[in-house]
């Protein structure tokens, strides 16, 4: 079996624990819990006839007064940002981690999960926004962990375009 480290980045409560929950163990909860440095969860995958264990690290949302301790990126094999639809600063932070995980792993598959899509009605992130990043070779899902839209579509892109690279 193939084991790829995936981590999460993304600005505090734009649902990085709530999408890997779903994930991984099929659950949602409404409770808030707040990530305190990072939890490791694992997932196998099939991917055709190839047998795949993700091992998600979910690190604790970035803001002004924690920084995502880029040491935590070592080792990955790519990663999903996680932008909340509902809040353009949470996306505009998701670019900034885009950089800077580029810069401490170089370029690794990543795709990013635009997530709450469940809440689409009180979206601030506008369609434009959406084709800007399209246009730049982004892969951008729309996800709800809520609803469960598009969580598994969003790890498995990542898985597929990660054994590419393998």
């Amino acid at each position: 079996m193939i084991q790829k480290k995936v981590c999460m980045l993304g600005a505090f409560a734009t649902g990085k624990t709530s999408l890997v929950s779903r994930f991984v163990h099929s659950i949602f909860s409404e409770k808030y819990l707040t990530t305190v440095g990072v939890k490791i969860d694992r997932k196998p995958m099939e991917l055709g006839d190839r047998k795949l264990l993700l091992i998600v690290w979910d690190l604790h949302g970035e803001d002004e007064f924690q920084k995502v301790r880029m040491s935590y990126l070592r080792g990955s094999s790519g990663y999903i940002l996680v932008a909340d639809g509902t809040r353009q600063a949470t996306l505009d932070k998701a670019c900034l981690l885009q950089q800077e995980a580029e810069q401490a792993l170089g370029h690794v598959p990543f795709v990013l999960a635009l997530n709450k899509s469940d809440l689409v009605e009180e979206w601030e992130v506008s369609p434009e926004a959406v084709q800007a990043l399209t246009r730049q070779g982004w892969q951008v899902i729309q996800t709800s962990a809520k609803t469960d839209m598009g969580v598994h579509t969003a790890f498995q892109t990542l898985a597929e375009k990660m054994m590419e690279v393998a």
